[in-house]
């Protein structure tokens, strides 16, 4: 009896000893999720206020320009004498290398994520992909100069008629800019997808390919979109190469030689 009362006294002492060690771990967790919500609240805030900022400084220029002058005007010339501020040239432009880029950095990066995945060693996966990560470390004004200097030249042996400030070597630059960002958080979803998914399609007689494919490649597609969408965020936001490479003139092409040549800018 004297040993079960002894354990008894034992017990209720560690739990009177436990049970505020439990509340302040719990008040700890509470604290820790709350701060985690914050952090996540404020981007959101910040984004709210930059678009709300825009907006309200937006509603005297259009109380002077028409919506419609503005989204179909063909000529941004803001500090002329009859002032235009149409923006569909700029967009245009825009659109024409994001569209050259992501023809380039899509397929490209994507190729390189199911090698990385996939194909390659450990030791070479290891060594390319800190080399891949380093390129998006190069200033964009360096890939500016490298379209101007180094990929126009190449370009205009090919097409003579090519132009010195054009918007195909400003698109073909950005797309290889941003072929780490496809292709480094692509490998990054691939190689979060289990391994008993691949081992399932080899015990069915697939080929590694036929696995990457059609297994690996749809089960990490989420994240696979993410740096798609990661790619064209930084593709519409790239200034420096277009205004290096393609010159900062707003104008529209109208013919198909136009538009190939001498992009709008």
């Amino acid at each position: 009896m004297d040993a079960e009362l002894s354990k008894s006294v034992v017990f209720n002492k560690a739990q009177e000893v436990r049970l505020p060690l439990v509340r302040f771990r719990g008040i700890k967790e509470k604290g820790i999720e709350l701060l985690l919500l914050l952090a996540a609240l404020t981007s959101v805030v910040i984004r709210i206020g930059i678009v709300g900022v825009l907006a309200y400084e937006s509603i005297a220029f259009f109380r002077q320009v028409s919506f419609l002058e503005f989204l179909t005007d063909r000529q941004w010339t803001p500090l002329f004498a009859e002032p235009h501020y149409g923006i569909l040239s700029l967009v245009s432009g825009t659109l024409v290398t994001t569209i050259v880029a992501l023809l380039i950095a899509i397929p490209a990066g994507s190729m390189v994520a199911i090698y990385l995945s996939e194909y390659a060693p450990h030791r070479v996966r290891e060594t390319v992909k800190p080399a891949l990560e380093l390129l998006s470390a190069v200033p964009t004004v360096v890939y500016g100069y490298f379209a101007l200097l180094v990929v126009t030249p190449t370009l205009q042996t090919l097409w003579p008629e090519l132009p010195g400030f054009n918007m195909l070597s400003a698109g073909l630059v950005i797309g290889i800019m941003i072929v780490p960002y496809v292709s480094s958080v692509s490998e990054d979803a691939m190689r979060a997808v289990p391994i008993y998914l691949r081992e399932g399609a080899y015990a069915l007689g697939a080929t590694k390919m036929q696995t990457a494919l059609r297994v690996v490649f749809p089960s990490a597609l989420s994240g696979i979109a993410a740096a798609y969408v990661l790619g064209v965020s930084r593709a519409i936001g790239e200034t420096m190469v277009v205004a290096i490479a393609a010159g900062m003139q707003p104008t529209l092409p109208v013919t198909s030689r136009e538009f190939l040549y001498h992009l709008p800018c």
